[in-house]
């Protein structure tokens, strides 16, 4: 199939409309630049829209707090492997950040004074770890989607360029290595067009459809990695995913950390509140990666609930039925949908699921994509930004401490539009020219998927990539699976590279988008298959055992490291 590739220039390209996608295209549209903006969905359904729990912020409008007990919280929860200098820049802009959203419309609940209001989150503590704080700012359980709509709004106001419902292909980049846009597909008439701009910006959300049970989107396949790895940009830090304690049994769907901010409370199946067994101390607010296990340690040792114990119980049937309609309307909703159950009457059945990957394109705190080392300005990929859970500025570590995404994505999408801004004013007038060769890439995959003969089925393949996921690289990591786990989705890449589209004929063909998609979950997957079976530890959401046949981490044989990991997580909870 021949294509005619048209060209659109622009200052910016921004690929993805979630909140750092977003947050980035205010900054560079309010700046009187010219900012495209490509969606594979409508801006307000971006997973930012699934975000339920709160954005972090030492506001300390309930309660005394300061931002440098924020960024203790977040150094200790990224069990020490944070950038320390990132993690100090997030916390010290937090409340400018979330401020200046107030003032974009966002509607915040509110204290009786007028404030915004302030609930308590897994992790985040006052004083040093001393006792919970009231620190996440919260609009009920849709803060996510509040926060969507206030700044697509501004947007709107601002005359950024949206384009939905378009796919980025691949980066276009000069023989120095800069990055001068990329080439995109429009999913409904298949055209494909060159986006040319002086920056380009990536915020394109995680990739967690590379588990077989998560709480993303199928929109988040990963994208943005699959599409920097394969223009020679080295991924980081992607051994560490986490896995988020309270997904609904059996659907995956997100049950917000803020319920148990609230009061709610996970019980085993003989009704005994066990997180006080595991964290005395914070009990049911410890951080995600402490829950996480204890509750895969209930289940495994034969205390989950249900006909196959293979869950246990997320209570708050105890709380004001007031309360729970006032701050918890959604999570009372998803329960009925999802688990058929009415969490004002009855515990919620939930497991931990795939959530969040701590890990992406390597980037500094100002925005700017790096290749990985000591992040000196030499090693700057020129025009080339990326912002969110696609990137990776280390300020989560090996665990994301609960409410940082939002924060994240508020803090380093601005920094990365204010990079970008401070570029286009250094800039000529004109563009680089193209690379005739990189606009040829993204159309050399787009035809092996067309002329592929008697090929793998996309969607078994996806599927057996899951599957593989799920099984080798899950909560628990244990060195036989994951060596296996390394043999096995090489050979699944191998099937990737020979997927067939089965149905030619169709303009608006979801199997091309799928197949397209499959592409980057699998440079996402073998990157984080490959990287958790290099790390001979344990550390945050990677829990490893070097000899063990249980999944019980008090009687494993462990690495020193780990132990003193575990005594310290102990030890401050």
């Amino acid at each position: 199939m021949k294509y005619s590739v048209s060209v659109r220039k622009f200052d910016a390209v921004i690929v993805g409309a979630g909140g750092a996608g977003l947050r980035a295209a205010i900054q560079l549209s309010e700046s009187g630049y010219k900012a495209a903006v490509l969606t594979k969905v409508f801006p307000t359904r971006s997973h930012t829209v699934a975000a339920q729990g709160g954005v972090a912020a030492s506001l300390g409008n309930s309660e005394e707090d300061h931002w440098h007990w924020h960024m203790y919280d977040t150094v200790k929860g990224s069990d020490w492997l944070g950038d320390q200098d990132a993690i100090e820049f997030m916390c010290k802009k937090a409340n400018e950040c979330v401020i200046e959203l107030e003032h974009y419309g966002m509607p915040f609940d509110r204290t009786d004074s007028g404030r915004i209001y302030q609930r308590p989150f897994g992790g985040h503590m006052s004083n040093f770890g001393e006792k919970p704080v009231r620190r996440s700012c919260a609009a009920a359980d849709r803060t996510g989607h509040a926060m969507l709509h206030a700044m697509y709004q501004r947007n709107v106001k601002a005359n950024t360029q949206f384009f939905i419902e378009w796919m980025a292909l691949d980066l276009i980049r000069d023989s120095e290595g800069e990055v001068l846009g990329v080439t995109a597909m429009d999913m409904e008439t298949g055209e494909i067009v060159a986006f040319h701009a002086k920056a380009t910006i990536f915020a394109t959300g995680g990739g967690g459809r590379i588990y077989y049970s998560s709480t993303n989107a199928f929109i988040n396949t990963g994208d943005g990695l699959g599409i920097a790895a394969r223009a020679g940009i080295p991924l980081e830090d992607m051994e560490f995913w986490q896995f988020h304690p309270t997904g609904v049994a059996g659907a995956g769907v997100l049950i917000t950390e803020g319920v148990r901010g609230e009061g709610g409370i996970l019980l085993n199946a003989q009704g005994e509140r066990f997180m006080e067994r595991y964290a005395p101390n914070a009990k049911d607010l410890a951080s995600r990666d402490v829950v996480s296990r204890a509750m895969t340690t209930e289940i495994n040792e034969g205390r989950g609930c249900g006909p196959n114990k293979d869950f246990v119980l997320l209570d708050i049937s105890h709380l004001d039925p007031a309360t729970i309609m006032k701050r918890l309307p959604g999570i009372r909703e998803i329960a009925i949908q999802f688990a058929g159950v009415d969490c004002i009457k009855e515990p919620i059945p939930v497991v931990p699921t795939a959530h969040y990957q701590m890990g992406g394109i390597p980037t500094n705190y100002s925005g700017q994509v790096v290749v990985p080392g000591r992040r000196s300005q030499n090693e700057i990929v020129p025009g080339f930004y990326a912002a969110g859970e696609c990137a990776c500025a280390s300020v989560h570590g090996a665990n994301r401490l609960g409410t940082n995404s939002l924060l994240d994505l508020l803090v380093f999408g601005k920094s990365a539009g204010e990079s970008a801004v401070d570029q286009l004013k250094q800039s000529p007038k004109a563009h680089k020219e193209m690379p005739q060769g990189e606009i040829d890439r993204a159309l050399t995959r787009i035809d092996r998927l067309n002329n592929q003969k008697d090929g793998a089925s996309v969607h078994e393949t996806q599927l057996e990539m899951r599957r593989t996921m799920q099984k080798h690289a899950g909560v628990f990591r244990f060195a036989d699976l994951l060596t296996q786990g390394v043999d096995k989705i090489l050979q699944v890449r191998e099937n990737v590279q020979r997927t067939e589209i089965k149905d030619k004929s169709a303009v608006f063909n979801t199997a091309r988008v799928e197949a397209l998609e499959l592409d980057n979950l699998i440079e996402v997957a073998v990157a984080t298959m490959v990287s958790a079976e290099a790390r001979k530890e344990s550390r945050g959401a990677r829990l490893w055992y070097k000899e063990c046949n249980r999944l019980d981490y008090k009687s494993v044989k462990l690495t020193p490291l780990t132990v003193e990991t575990i005594e310290l997580k102990t030890r401050a909870y």
